[in-house]
């Protein structure tokens, strides 16, 4: 009965969240940052919550997950590319993985953490297969999606990553309540390297020659490539400009997932807001030899560089560089191998979003042996030139946070007008936790 009971609470919550208005959710976004159990200092708004914190429970969290880049389906491909084979398929796409948060071209390499009393977890989407999850085609299959959520996740830690609210850790007008009791901290994490790799090849599907404007010179020898005809010498790009180009994709689709989890707090009723006030890299564990472990990430180092370099995390989401491939080379023939092996993306035997799949995969264009040397040319270059790999950006990057938390609405009450927050705010307890 008790069991029964909590399944109508949970299709009840889920529904009212699936049937909120997309407009009232956009325009009563509002960054609020004082939750219950916080306390501000001083200044003009200094304050003590009168409340103990309250963390956010499992569905709260899930449905978060779910709702910031959850896997929803098939994406479409790019229908049509402007190089290469006109005849042929657009190949640029590295999965056709869909899911709640747009990838530039289709890329979709980053995973969500999050962190709170409960645990810090990581999922385990990038590489999920679209045909095993249950689609959302009713109401009803919210909570199926929820549920699953749990089986693509792991546990990286048994408690919250632990940062000293100081600075350098976080930045100071954050010290106050960001990462404390109650809070559930959201941090995307993309791995720069495996964008960065397939941007090269994409820009060699161009004909373009990538040049290092650091050393005056193209990134490794090209005059095969050029010879052959497979790069054109009239066109060049700055590997410098390719490198911020794809930095800001990478922040743009973090930022997305960002704003989705914000939208899901105004139908949920949850405070919080989206902010940079955390050291990324200490949050990922670039500290670890100063006591502060973060998530655990392996960095490397060099002394010449201002920051150490993240690379991944041993098992979950390992960066497509060294020290997980022997080379660039490797880390090269291992990309072409996950768009065209077998059960790669484009393997015509494995499903996808088309009605003739095997025909629309089978035409999609190949990388040419030669074109996979020339890519391995230069990002080996890259690498052994710059001691990493990409050259300018981290190999991986976080540094986009969400934090979700109950909203302390005595504040609010004091010290805001009369609209400082939601109905789903003044309803939040009761209707998710029971309590008036």
């Amino acid at each position: 009965m008790q069991r029964d009971h909590q399944d109508q609470h949970t299709q009840e919550v889920l529904t009212e969240v699936a049937t909120y208005p997309l407009l009232s959710a956009l325009f009563g976004r509002r960054s609020r940052r004082f939750g219950l159990g916080m306390s501000i200092p001083d200044g003009p708004l200094a304050y003590t919550s009168h409340h103990e914190p309250v963390p956010l429970n499992d569905l709260e969290r899930t449905l978060l997950v779910l709702g910031g880049t959850g896997v929803s389906g098939w994406n479409f491909g790019i229908e049509q590319t402007s190089s290469g084979d006109p005849e042929k398929g657009c190949n640029y796409p590295i999965r056709l993985t869909g899911r709640t948060s747009p990838s530039s071209a289709g890329m979709e390499a980053s995973e969500l953490i999050w962190t709170s009393e409960n645990g810090t977890y990581i999922t385990q989407f990038r590489d999920l297969d679209p045909e095993r999850q249950h689609p959302l085609a009713h109401l009803s299959d919210l909570e199926t999606l929820v549920s699953s959520v749990k089986q693509q996740c792991v546990q990286l830690l048994p408690g919250r990553v632990q940062l000293p609210a100081q600075t350098p850790y976080m930045s100071a007008h954050n010290l106050w309540n960001t990462n404390k009791p109650g809070t559930t901290v959201f941090a995307p994490v993309i791995d720069l390297a495996q964008m960065t790799l397939n941007i090269i090849f994409i820009t060699l599907m161009n004909k373009t020659i990538i040049v290092d404007p650091q050393q005056n010179r193209p990134c490794g020898n090209l005059q095969p490539y050029i010879r052959s005809g497979l790069l054109d010498e009239n066109r060049r790009i700055s590997l410098f400009d390719l490198e911020r180009n794809t930095f800001a994709d990478a922040c743009t689709e973090m930022a997305i997932i960002g704003q989705n989890t914000l939208l899901l707090l105004q139908a949920m009723g949850l405070g919080g807001w989206l902010h940079t006030g955390i050291n990324g890299n200490s949050f990922l564990g670039a500290d670890a030899d100063e006591g502060v472990p973060g998530v655990g990430f392996l960095f490397t180092r060099h002394p010449t560089w201002t920051q150490p370099n993240p690379v991944g995390l041993n098992g979950y989401f390992e960066g497509h560089c060294p020290p997980y491939y022997q080379d660039m080379r490797a880390a090269v023939e291992h990309l072409v191998s996950l768009k065209f092996g077998p059960r790669g993306t484009f393997d015509p035997q494995h499903p996808g979003p088309f009605r003739e799949n095997a025909a629309v995969k089978t035409a999609v264009e190949r990388y040419s042996s030669e074109m996979i040397e020339c890519a391995g040319e230069i990002t080996q270059y890259i690498y052994e030139t710059y001691g990493k790999f990409p050259a300018t950006t981290p190999s991986i990057y976080c540094n986009i946070f969400v934090q979700a938390h109950h909203l302390d609405m005595d504040f609010y009450d004091q010290f805001y007008s009369s609209d400082a927050y939601l109905e789903t705010h003044r309803q939040h307890f009761e209707k998710w936790h029971g309590k008036g």
